[in-house]
């Protein structure tokens, strides 16, 4: 490794240093929390001392990436601050192999790698959002909306032939649907008596099964064939499972290949499932159209 290269890549950590402690920094600052502020705070110290390392190598003061600074503080404002730095973390395996290979010019770095990975993962890990804390009365409604609904419409665009038929019954079902899971979650939250809100677990629950009820229903309002319809359906079904396991993986540090199959195989299974029960509906209780 020639000596411009490894010049090049101490430049590239440096200001990746500044640059992830300027985003723990600007968070840190945005919180309420004040647990959160102090692990924030604490991880944007690491950070500017690892920056400070770099630079007596360099000799080179550096600005921080600001499109990449401002990219994770929007995702961090949106999907949560855990979410956001995990997924910059998850970006670093590059930077560790950067490490590895300085690291066979200057020992000192192999520290500094080791020290940055875990010490930084077991902070994120301690951050308490409350969002994480009711991710369970998401998943809730997520899923219940998931493969109710779309085993419903299925069952549905067979048994009644008409898109704007099957929207109708799926917005009833759906919304009557939601109330009864978040009276259900409410009741289930409050017999626990953890440290969950009671309310907004039924909150958390109701509004993730509403959204997905209206983002499944919505092709049957555009589109006039309900075949057509259904098929954006399970697709629009499929982005989301896909979506939110990429986001429960990341947050939570769980496996992403495994849960999305089981869910989508749930979701699918039970829409096949409808529609085979829709076309029975059918051929035994004709309906005309």
């Amino acid at each position: 490794m020639g000596l411009e290269a490894i010049r090049s890549e101490l430049r590239a950590a440096q200001r990746n240093e500044i640059t992830e402690h300027q985003v723990y920094s600007k968070l840190a600052r945005s919180v309420r929390d004040p647990h959160n502020r102090e692990i924030l705070e604490k991880v944007a110290r690491d950070e500017l001392k690892h920056y400070g390392f770099f630079k007596q190598h360099t000799g080179a003061d550096l600005a921080p990436d600001r499109t990449r600074s401002s990219a994770y503080l929007l995702i961090s404002k949106v999907f949560g601050i855990t979410f956001g730095l995990k997924l910059m973390e998850m970006g670093e395996q590059k930077a560790q192999a950067a490490y590895q290979r300085m690291a066979e010019h200057l020992p000192a770095i192999r520290e500094i790698a080791a020290d940055e990975h875990d010490h930084e993962k077991e902070l994120v890990g301690l951050l308490d959002e409350e969002r994480l804390r009711y991710v369970g009365s998401v998943v809730l409604g997520l899923n219940d909306a998931l493969v109710e609904l779309t085993g419903a419409l299925a069952g549905l665009s067979l048994a009644l032939r008409s898109a704007r038929l099957v929207a109708v019954a799926g917005l009833i079902t759906g919304i009557a649907a939601s109330f009864s899971m978040a009276a259900s979650e409410y009741l289930s939250t409050k017999s626990e008596g953890g440290a969950r809100n009671p309310m907004k677990a039924m909150v958390y629950t109701g509004a993730a099964y509403i959204l997905t009820v209206l983002f499944l229903i919505m092709p049957f309002l555009v589109l006039s064939n309900v075949y057509y319809s259904l098929a954006v359906t399970i697709f629009n079904a499929i982005v989301v499972i896909l979506v939110f396991t990429f986001y429960i993986s990341v947050a939570k540090d769980q496996p992403f290949k495994r849960r999305f199959l089981e869910m989508a195989g749930i979701s699918l299974g039970v829409a096949g499932l409808s529609f085979c029960i829709g076309l029975l509906v059918r051929a035994v209780l004709p309906t005309g159209a």
